[in-house]
């Protein structure tokens, strides 16, 4: 075993590839250098009686990488973006004709979701899908109330949070309408949809995932 691994190269093997002969001292040498430099934490007896019973297996020690610590991005607190005023539209932008456009691209949404919006489509399958678009842009009528003097406020809805909608009309004037007690119709392409807002009382990105019943209550 010995003789073998401490033995030299043939001198026509070591011609073909191009390595110069060692002598058997040279090479034992270098085989011991070798594995202390591999194996640091071995003894010389430990390494040679390594040699002489098994195959070596020689260790690699890895360096540990260090993590790094991902930084979260800070969202604003609600306080904050009532201080920034961030979801405040500004007196000279609150004009029904400005948002007409949004209409006209709602509209085309609510068409594209219902797959065309066909006169054989059924009533049940727009009903639920209206319920859970998105309804900024819609023009919706308030048909009942508590408060009657919700009742026949009509306009687009610019904006929409948990418990109140906010409605541009067509004399220019922003109206903030709660969801409790009221009942809304929208209508497109001759399909008339009514939303029950005590029912209603969610975030747009919440109604996407709730389940609605189609047959709604008509309690305010």
């Amino acid at each position: 075993m010995e003789g073998a691994l401490y033995g030299g190269l043939p001198r026509q093997a070591a011609e073909e590839l191009s390595l110069q002969p060692q002598r058997s001292e040279e090479a034992k040498a270098f085989v011991s250098g070798f594995l202390k430099r591999s194996m640091p934490k071995m003894k010389d007896e430990a390494i040679q009686d390594v040699l002489s019973r098994k195959a070596v297996i020689l260790e690699h020690y890895a360096k540990k990488r260090k993590k790094r610590k991902r930084k979260k991005t800070k969202s604003f607190t609600a306080k904050q973006r009532r201080e920034m005023r961030l979801f405040e539209i500004e007196p000279e932008q609150q004009r029904y004709a400005i948002f007409l456009p949004l209409h006209e691209l709602w509209k085309q949404y609510i068409r594209d979701l219902c797959y065309g919006l066909k006169p054989d489509a059924q009533p049940q399958m727009v009903q639920a899908k209206l319920l859970k678009a998105d309804l900024h842009g819609a023009i919706v009528t308030v048909t009942k109330s508590k408060c009657p003097s919700y009742v026949g406020i009509k306009g687009i809805i610019l904006q929409e949070f948990k418990h109140i909608f906010k409605i541009i009309t067509k004399e220019d004037k922003l109206k903030v309408v709660p969801k409790l007690n009221n009942v809304f119709s929208l209508e497109i392409d001759g399909f008339i949809s009514y939303i029950y807002g005590s029912k209603f009382q969610l975030r747009a990105s919440e109604r996407s995932a709730k389940k609605f019943k189609l047959k709604g209550t008509i309690d305010l």
